[in-house]
C-alpha cells in the first residue's frame, strides 16, 4: 500500500503519487529508465492482465509497495492488452535526459489511451471503426456525437432516446461519454460490455459545445456544417473535445469536418432486427454473419465503409440505383474489374495513414506505403475516369493526384527505409549536403578503424588484436593475455579482464570523436528533415482523406460485383410502389454453409399492400420457416445497400423499416423471460409501423399457454391487417394452425406452408413454400430425428393418439373477429361421454352442504368413471 505521509516516501514515489492523483481512474505506466513500471493496485491489475511478475519495491521509511513492469520498447505489445480489458492507460514519460539533471528526472503524462481513443495498430481492427461517442439526454430527446480519431470521422445525430441508442449500437461504439448526472439511466440503458465514462455536467452545456466546435474548426458559425440547430448534439461535442484535451490528444488536423447522420436518409434497423438477422455477428458460436459473407473488399477503409452501408441502408431510389449501376459496370467489364482489384490490394489503409501523419505518429516505412498508395490510386483513376458508369466516373473525377507529394517522398525517403527513425538511413543521398558529408565521415571513419586494427597488428605482431566499442570506454584495442607483453608503451590501459586487457590510443580517440559526433549529427539532421516532410504532408490531409473515401466506395462496389458473380446474385429492381416480389430467393448465409454439391432449395415470395399483405406460414420445426423469413429480410436489406441479391429475380419496394421478432432467449440478468422479451419486441414493432415497413414474426405467443398464445397471435395479426393508417407487409410463421382460419376472414391474409413428405412415419423436409395452410406439426417425427430414445418417441405417439380424440380447441367460427368481442376459447369441451358425466357430477354437487364422507364418495365415483373409460 502507498504510504500517506509524504516525508516517509522516496522522491521517486512522491513524484509518482503526485502524477497518479491526477489520473486516479487510469492505469499509470511510469517510465523509469528503460522500463515502464506500475505500482500498487495498478501493478496487481497489470500483472494479471499482462502475465508479468508481481514483486515489491521499498518505499523509503514507508511500507513496501507492489511493483510490476516491462521494457519500454515492448509497450506496443502490452498496451493493447490493458485497453482491450477495458482500462484507460496513462503513459508517463521522462521529459528530460537523465544525464542532464542532478535531481530526479522530470516526468509527465504524454498520452492517455482509452478504448475509444487510440492509434495503436495492435489495438485497432482494420475492418472496423473505433468510435468514441458522447451522449446527452434531455427528457425523451437525446443528442450524440461519434469520433474515430484513427480515421478522422466526426459525426453527430439528434432524435429520440430510442433512436440515439440504436445509433450507438449500430456504430459499434467502443467507449461512451455521458453526463454524470444521468449515470443511473445510462447504466440501465446500455450493456455492461460497453465502456462508460462519466463527465462533469458543465462540459455538456450547449454554449460550451458550440464554442468548442467554432474554435476547433476556426469557423464563425456551424451553419456550413448543417448542424447549427442540433443543440443536444452540439452539447455532446463539447464533451468529446474536452475529453481529447484531457487525454493529451492535441494533434487533430485530421478532424477537419463534422457531418450529420440524417435519419430520413436511411432504413431503420432496430437492435432486435440487427441481432435476429445476424447482420454483424452470429448468435451461435462458430457461426457466420451477413457481413462475413458479403465482405469482398480489398482495403481496410472499404471494409469499414461496407459496415456503415449495411448499418444504414439507403431509402432513396436514385442513390440505390447509382450503386447498382456501378456494380453492373464491373460485372460487364471483367478486365477492368481485375485490373482495379489488383491495384486495390496494394493500397492498404490510406485513411489511417493520413491520421497518423496528422498526429505525428507515422514511421518512415509507412511514408513509403502512403506514397505507393497514391500511385495506385492515380492508376485506378486512369482506368475508370472514362468508364461507362456515370456514378463511378463522377466520384473518380474528384480524386486529387497529389503528384508533388508523391515526387517529394520519392526524392527524399529511401525506398527501404527502416520502421524507426532513429535507425538512420531514412533520408536519401543528395537531399542534404551536410548529411551526406557526415555519413561519409561516419562510414569512412569506421573503415579507418579497421585499418588501424590491421596496421597495429602488423606493427606489434599481435595477430588477435581487434578494435571494439562499448558505451563506457568508446572504441578500444583489445589484447589477449598471451600477447600483452607486446603492447607498446604509448598505449593507455583502460580495463583488465580475466583473459584480456583493453587499451586506447590518441589516434583512436580522435577518430572516435569524429565518428560519434557525425552519428549524433546524422540522427539530428534526419529528425529535422523528417519533421519538415511531415509538416508538408499535413497540408495534404484533406486530399488524402477524400481519396481514401473515394477508393473505399470503389472497393465496396467492386466487392458487390465479385459477390454477385461468385454466388450468382441478380440485380434487384427497386420501385416506388408497394410490391415485394422475390423469385427463387435464397438465404445468403445458409447457402454458403451447405455441404459441397448440395443445392439450396429456393423459394418465391410475393407481398403487396392491396391483395397479399400478410402471409401466414405454417409447417413443422426444421422445415425452414425461420430461414424463409430471414432470407426475405436479408434480400430486402441487400438491395437497399446497392448490392445484387440471391434470387433469380427480385422486385423490391422501397422499404423504410425492417422489423423482426425471431427466436428469443431468456434475459436472466435483467429478470426478463422469453415471453416478456417477445412481448417487448412485438410492442415496439406495433408502435412503429409504416406503409413501407417489412415485418417478420416467428412463433409469436409460444412463450405462454396455447390459449393465450393463439389469442395474442390472432390479435396482433388482426391489428396489422386492420390498421387505420398503414398496410404493413408481414410474414408470420406459426405453429398455431388455428390461425389459418384468418385467411377466410381477412381479405389480405394468405396461407402458405413449407412442404414436407411423410413416408412410413418418417418425414422428408422439402423446404418448398406452397399455397395453403398445414394442419400437422410433425413434432414427434422431429423428436425422433433429433435422437430421442425410442421408448420416449413411442410413448409420445400413444399420448398423441389419445389426445387427437379430444379436440382441445373448438373450431374458430367463420366470422369477422374484428367485429365481435365475445369469442371465448373454453377449457371444458363436451368431447366425450366421460367428460360430460364428470362435469354433470361436479355441477350438481352442493359444496357448502357436502360432508367429508360424501365428498370421498363423490371422488370415488369420479375415479371409477375414469377407470372404466381406460379399460
Amino acid at each position: 500500500m502507498t504510504a500517506t505521509t509524504d516525508t516517509k516516501q522516496t522522491p521517486l514515489m512522491k513524484q509518482y503519487n503526485a502524477i497518479k492523483n491526477k489520473y486516479p481512474d487510469a492505469i499509470l505506466l511510469f517510465r523509469v529508465g528503460d522500463f515502464y513500471e506500475t505500482f500498487g493496485n495498478d501493478a496487481i491489475i497489470a500483472s494479471k492482465i499482462l502475465s508479468i511478475t508481481l514483486t515489491k519495491r521499498a518505499n523509503g521509511q514507508a511500507s513496501h509497495i507492489e511493483l510490476a513492469g516491462f521494457p519500454h520498447h515492448s509497450v506496443e505489445n502490452y498496451l493493447p492488452k490493458l485497453v482491450k480489458a477495458g482500462y484507460r492507460v496513462a503513459i508517463c514519460d521522462q521529459l528530460e535526459d537523465p544525464k542532464l539533471t542532478k535531481t530526479i528526472v522530470k516526468r509527465g503524462v504524454t498520452e492517455l489511451v482509452t478504448p475509444g481513443l487510440c492509434y495503436n495498430d495492435n489495438l485497432l481492427n482494420n475492418n472496423s471503426n473505433n468510435f468514441l461517442a458522447s451522449v446527452v439526454i434531455n427528457d425523451q430527446q437525446a443528442g450524440v456525437s461519434f469520433l474515430d480519431i484513427s480515421t478522422g470521422e466526426f459525426l453527430v445525430a439528434e432524435g429520440t432516446v430510442e433512436y440515439i441508442k440504436q445509433l450507438i449500437l449500430n456504430f459499434g461504439v467502443k467507449e461512451l461519454l455521458y453526463d454524470k448526472s444521468t449515470r443511473l439511466f445510462i447504466e440501465n440503458t446500455f450493456s455492461k460490455d460497453l465502456n462508460l465514462f462519466a463527465i462533469d455536467n458543465w462540459v455538456y452545456a450547449q454554449d460550451v459545445g458550440y464554442n468548442s466546435l467554432l474554435t476547433h474548426f476556426g469557423a464563425t458559425s456551424l451553419k456550413g456544417f448543417g448542424i447549427e440547430h442540433l443543440k443536444l448534439a452540439i452539447a455532446s461535442c463539447g464533451a468529446i473535445l474536452q475529453y481529447l484535451q484531457d487525454t493529451k490528444h492535441d494533434q487533430l488536423q485530421h478532424l477537419n469536418a463534422i457531418s450529420r447522420v440524417e435519419s430520413s436518409q436511411y432504413m431503420w434497423l432496430d437492435q432486435f432486427t440487427v441481432r435476429n438477422l445476424e447482420i454483424f455477428a452470429s448468435n451461435h458460436q462458430q457461426g457466420t454473419s451477413l457481413i462475413d459473407i458479403i465482405n469482398q473488399t480489398h482495403t481496410p477503409m472499404g471494409a469499414r465503409l461496407l459496415k456503415r452501408w449495411v448499418a444504414f441502408p439507403l431509402i432513396k431510389k436514385e442513390l440505390i440505383d447509382e450503386r447498382l449501376e456501378s456494380v453492373g459496370f464491373f460485372n460487364d467489364n471483367v478486365e477492368v474489374s481485375q485490373a482495379v482489384s489488383k491495384l486495390l490490394f496494394e493500397i492498404g489503409d490510406l485513411e489511417r495513414l493520413a491520421s497518423k501523419v496528422a498526429s505525428n505518429r507515422i514511421n518512415p516505412r509507412e511514408i513509403i506505403y502512403l506514397k505507393n498508395a497514391l500511385i495506385k490510386i492515380n492508376q485506378i483513376n486512369a482506368i475508370l475516369k472514362d468508364c461507362d458508369s456515370s456514378y463511378l466516373k463522377h466520384i473518380i473525377n474528384d480524386i486529387t493526384y497529389c503528384s508533388e507529394l508523391i515526387n517529394k517522398i520519392e526524392n527524399e525517403i529511401n525506398e527501404d527505409a527502416p520502421l524507426a527513425l532513429n535507425k538512420g538511413q531514412v533520408i536519401k543521398q543528395g537531399v542534404h549536403a551536410e548529411l551526406d558529408e557526415l555519413r561519409q565521415i561516419a562510414f569512412a571513419g569506421k573503415d579507418f578503424l579497421l585499418k588501424i586494427q590491421q596496421t597495429e597488428s602488423e606493427k606489434t605482431g599481435i595477430s588477435s588484436l581487434k578494435v571494439s566499442y562499448n558505451a563506457v570506454f568508446g572504441y578500444f584495442l583489445e589484447v589477449t593475455n598471451v600477447h600483452k607483453d607486446k603492447v607498446p608503451n604509448t598505449w593507455i590501459r583502460k580495463q583488465t579482464l580475466t583473459n584480456a586487457e583493453r587499451y586506447i590510443t590518441p589516434e583512436l580517440k580522435e577518430y572516435e570523436e569524429k565518428i560519434l559526433g557525425a552519428e549524433e549529427k546524422i540522427i539530428s539532421i534526419e529528425f529535422k528533415l523528417y519533421e519538415q516532410l511531415m509538416q508538408y504532408i499535413v497540408t495534404y490531409i484533406n486530399a488524402l482523406q477524400k481519396n481514401a473515401n473515394i477508393i473505399a466506395q470503389v472497393d465496396c462496389l467492386l466487392g458487390f460485383s465479385i459477390l454477385s458473380k461468385q454466388n450468382k446474385y441478380s440485380k434487384p429492381n427497386i420501385t416506388n410502389d408497394f410490391t415485394i416480389h422475390i423469385e427463387n430467393g435464397r438465404h445468403p448465409i445458409i447457402e454458403k454453409k451447405l455441404p459441397i454439391d448440395t443445392e439450396y432449395v429456393s423459394n418465391s415470395v410475393y407481398l403487396d399492400n392491396s391483395t397479399q399483405q400478410i402471409l401466414m406460414i405454417t409447417g413443422p420445426n426444421m422445415s425452414g420457416k425461420s430461414a424463409l423469413l430471414r432470407q426475405v429480410a436479408l434480400i430486402t436489406l441487400l438491395s437497399h445497400i446497392g448490392s445484387y441479391v440471391p434470387a433469380s429475380k427480385a422486385t423490391i419496394a422501397l422499404t423504410d423499416k425492417i422489423f423482426t421478432r425471431v427466436g428469443a432467449t431468456d434475459n436472466i440478468s435483467s429478470g426478463e423471460s422469453t415471453f416478456m422479451m417477445e412481448m417487448n419486441e412485438t410492442a415496439s414493432i406495433l408502435n412503429n409501423l409504416s406503409d413501407r415497413s417489412l415485418v417478420l414474426l416467428d412463433e409469436i405467443g409460444r412463450g405462454t399457454s396455447t390459449y393465450d398464445g393463439i389469442s395474442i397471435a390472432w390479435a396482433i395479426t388482426e391489428f396489422i391487417h386492420n390498421h387505420q393508417t398503414y398496410k404493413t407487409k408481414t410474414l408470420f410463421a406459426t405453429h398455431y394452425h388455428e390461425l389459418n382460419d384468418m385467411a377466410n376472414l381477412f381479405n389480405r391474409i394468405k396461407n402458405k406452408h413449407v412442404a414436407v413428405k411423410e413416408v412410413d412415419n418418417k418425414i422428408i423436409f422439402l423446404r418448398k413454400l406452397i399455397d395453403g395452410g398445414s394442419e400437422h406439426s410433425f413434432g414427434i417425427n422431429v423428436a425422433r430425428m433429433a435422437g430421442m430414445p425410442k421408448n420416449v418417441v413411442q410413448r409420445a405417439r400413444e399420448i398423441l393418439q389419445k389426445l387427437e380424440n379430444i379436440k382441445p380447441i373448438k373450431k374458430l367460427p367463420n366470422e369477422d373477429l374484428s367485429q365481435t368481442n365475445n369469442i371465448q376459447l373454453t377449457l371444458y369441451e363436451e368431447t366425450d361421454p366421460t367428460s360430460k358425466k364428470i362435469k354433470d357430477i361436479l355441477s350438481q354437487t352442493e359444496i357448502n352442504t357436502l360432508t367429508p364422507v360424501e365428498a370421498l364418495l363423490k371422488l370415488n365415483e369420479i375415479k371409477q368413471l375414469i377407470v372404466n373409460q381406460n379399460q
